[in-house]
């Protein structure tokens, strides 16, 4: 009887939010929902009106703040924002890879430098003579390889850019019933 009710009052408090909002999230909104509340239903009461309340304040701030989105007031919120909002768009900085990447060759170039001086020090416990330097084979072996994907991934792009330009330069030339 109470799950149905809240069900009713969130399908509710759904049309709160803007249409376009509403026809992208609707659907996987309501079906969370029913997850979560199908995982309560055997907690006690106390727990699942806690539930309840948080959804319906979420449903309710959330839905305010779309239509603050939609009218582009978004500094003007007197809450925070970015906790609760779905978002659709990529959430790492575009710089994370690059990073990624030097972190990666400076761990590369770490064990490069542990096995020169590993391979430079006799095996017994004598005293120990200069360490000799150290000849890569690891590390321009790996920087080859990621020329070579780079060098893909840049010729993947233009073949893919190309491809959309003549594609839609051959969709506006188009004529309607012209085949």
């Amino acid at each position: 009887m109470l799950r149905t009710a809240m069900f009713r009052i969130y399908r509710s408090l759904l049309h709160l939010y803007p249409p376009v909002y509403l026809e992208q999230f609707g659907d996987e909104m309501t079906a969370v929902f029913l997850e979560v509340q199908a995982e309560t239903a055997q907690q006690a009461l106390f727990t699942r009106a806690g539930l309840y309340l948080r959804e319906i304040l979420g449903l309710i701030t959330g839905a305010v703040q779309q239509h603050v989105r939609t009218l582009g007031l978004r500094e003007w919120l007197p809450f925070p924002t970015r906790r609760f909002t779905m978002r659709t768009e990529f959430r790492f900085p575009k710089s994370t890879a690059v990073l990624m990447t030097i972190i990666l060759a400076g761990v590369v170039l770490a064990i490069e430098k542990g096995k020169a001086i590993s391979a430079s020090l006799p095996a017994v416990n004598p005293a120990l003579g200069p360490i000799q330097p150290p000849h890569q084979t690891f590390l321009p072996s790996v920087a080859l390889a990621f020329l070579f994907f780079y060098a893909a991934g840049l010729i993947g792009w233009v073949i893919l850019f190309a491809m959309h330009r003549a594609g839609v330069h051959r969709l506006a030339n188009m004529t309607p019933g012209q085949r």
